[in-house]
């Protein structure tokens, strides 16, 4: 399936820098939609490393009122988390109904990261793929407005992404020895994925490949489809209604 993909999809940065802003002002309108009408929204990122998921994170938040969303970075489960099935820390972190909660790293660790490091049986994550579909199934039902988002890269680009990193003193932190060592497990976590896109894309809960090489173009598709499917869920159309502010007459001053 990753294979298929045209990872070299781009913008330029006139485009970038139009749908974004468009984008963002509608995603705003359609957050208070969102508390209006009460409905919980959970938006997963998934990706390579380095792929530029919290980029996308924080293009898709710069225009929300903060007091709406939380942003939730996974790692590891550590103390009493260990101790419990995995997936209830995430029914501990589900949204209350009328707010977003965006999560960097998701329930998918099971199938992935678990996998290939033997965090787990082969017997319990084969299991995930079945108690995951139940579970997003469950989330969609009550009304959950549900994301999954995996950002793609190729394995030239993650490298001059590394590379890039390794050299940044701003940037320096986020590359780990943890990161190289997943990188030489390319192949593994390639299969990994593959087999988690085609049993966990289902018709209530579909994943939405994002080709990343750009983070211009990852960033703005994005930000479409939350538009997209948040308005379609809604029954709010955001571009219409920012249509009608901009052709009201502004209002004359009365001369004293």
């Amino acid at each position: 399936m990753l294979s298929t993909l045209d990872n070299n999809l781009t913008l330029s940065q006139a485009e970038y820098e139009h749908s974004l802003v468009k984008s963002q002002v509608a995603l705003s309108r359609l957050a208070y939609q969102i508390y209006v009408q009460q409905r919980p929204v959970i938006i997963v990122y998934e990706g390579w490393d380095a792929a530029g998921k919290g980029g996308a994170i924080r293009r898709v938040t710069e225009k929300l009122d903060p007091r709406g969303f939380v942003v939730y970075p996974i790692a590891a489960p550590k103390g009493d988390e260990a101790t419990h099935h995995y997936l209830w820390r995430f029914w501990n972190r589900l949204p209350e109904t009328g707010q977003i909660a965006i999560f960097d790293r998701s329930w998918y660790g099971r199938v992935m990261v678990e996998r290939i490091e033997g965090f787990c049986t082969e017997a319990e994550w084969k299991r995930a793929y079945r108690e995951i579909n139940y579970f997003e199934r469950q989330l969609v039902d009550f009304g959950t407005i549900l994301f999954k988002f995996w950002i793609n890269i190729d394995r030239d680009e993650q490298l001059r992404r590394f590379e890039s990193r390794s050299t940044d003193k701003l940037r320096s932190w986020k590359l780990t020895e943890e990161d190289w060592r997943n990188r030489e497990k390319w192949p593994l976590y390639e299969e990994a994925v593959n087999e988690m896109l085609l049993k966990t894309s289902t018709l209530s809960a579909p994943w939405t490949v994002v080709e990343g090489n750009s983070k211009l173009y990852a960033r703005v598709k994005i930000l479409k489809t939350l538009v997209e499917k948040c308005s379609h869920e809604l029954k709010y159309d955001p571009f219409e209604q920012l249509l009608t502010s901009e052709k009201k007459p502004k209002k004359q001053k009365q001369s004293s």
